[in-house]
C-alpha cells in the first residue's frame, strides 16, 4: 500500500500554479530595474516569480524524494503543453462582433499572450530538462553528504538546473532575433539573478523542510531510486 502524505499536493498545486502564471502572465511584460553596478537593466517580469517553482523542487526533492518531485514535473509538464495549446486555440477563434469591444481585445489578447512557437517551444523543454536535472543533483548530493550541508545541495542544483534551463530557453526563443551580445547578456544576468534568489530563500527552504520532514515523518534518500525521468513510479 503506498503511503498518502499530507501536504504533498497541496505544494503540487503551488508549483503548477507558480510555473503557469510565471510562463503566461510574466513574458508579457519586459521591466528594467536601475540595480547597483550594474545599471538599468532590462528583463521579463515572469523571472521574479519563476525561481519561486525551483524552491518548491527543493524542497519536494529533499523532502520526498526524487520519484515523488518526478511526478510534480510532469504534472507542470502536462500543465504547460496545455494552457499552451487553449492559448492557440483562444486566440485563433474569431471574435463575436457582438463584442463591445472586440476590435480592442484581440490585438490585446495576442500582445499578452501570443508570445510565439518559438517562446512556448523554448520554454517547455527548458523547463523539462532544468527541473529534472535540479531535481537529480539535489538528490545524488543528498546521498553523497549523507544529507549534510543542506545548503549546498540547494545551491549547486539550482546553479546547474537554472543554468541549463536558460542556455536552452534564450537561444530557442530570441537566437536570430537578439544579436549575440544581448542574447549572452540577458542569459547570463536571469541565471544569476535566479540563483541569487535561491541563496537569499534558503533560511525559508531550510525551515519549510525541516516543518515538512516533522509533519510527514519522511526523509527520502534516493540510494536505490531509478532516476529516468520517463516513469511516474513513487
Amino acid at each position: 500500500m503506498q503511503r498518502s502524505f499530507r501536504y504533498y499536493d497541496l505544494i503540487l498545486g503551488a508549483f503548477v500554479a507558480v510555473l503557469l502564471c510565471s510562463n503566461l502572465i510574466g513574458p508579457a511584460k519586459v521591466v528594467q530595474v536601475d540595480f547597483p553596478f550594474l545599471g538599468p537593466t532590462d528583463f521579463g517580469a515572469g523571472n521574479i516569480f519563476f525561481p519561486l517553482s525551483y524552491l518548491f523542487g527543493d524542497i519536494l526533492t529533499e523532502v520526498y524524494g526524487y520519484a515523488m518531485a518526478r511526478r510534480v514535473i510532469w504534472a507542470g509538464f502536462g500543465a504547460m503543453i496545455f494552457a499552451t495549446i487553449m492559448t492557440w486555440v483562444v486566440l485563433s477563434l474569431p471574435a463575436s462582433p457582438n463584442e463591445p469591444f472586440s476590435a480592442q481585445l484581440q490585438p490585446a489578447l495576442v500582445t499578452c499572450f501570443g508570445g510565439g512557437w518559438r517562446i512556448a517551444l523554448g520554454s517547455i523543454i527548458a523547463f523539462f530538462v532544468g527541473d529534472f536535472l535540479n531535481s537529480y543533483v539535489l538528490a545524488k548530493l543528498k546521498v553523497r553528504t549523507q544529507g549534510r550541508h543542506l545548503w549546498l545541495r540547494f545551491i549547486s542544483s539550482t546553479f546547474i538546473g537554472q543554468g541549463v534551463d536558460s542556455l536552452i530557453f534564450y537561444p530557442l526563443a530570441f537566437l536570430g532575433i537578439w544579436s549575440p551580445r544581448t542574447l549572452l547578456a540577458v542569459m547570463l544576468a536571469n541565471w544569476m539573478f535566479k540563483v541569487l534568489v535561491e541563496v537569499v530563500m534558503t533560511p525559508f527552504t531550510y525551515w519549510a523542510c525541516a516543518k515538512l520532514k516533522k509533519a510527514e515523518g519522511v526523509d527520502t534518500f534516493d540510494t536505490d531510486t531509478d532516476f529516468t525521468p520517463f516513469s511516474l513510479k513513487r
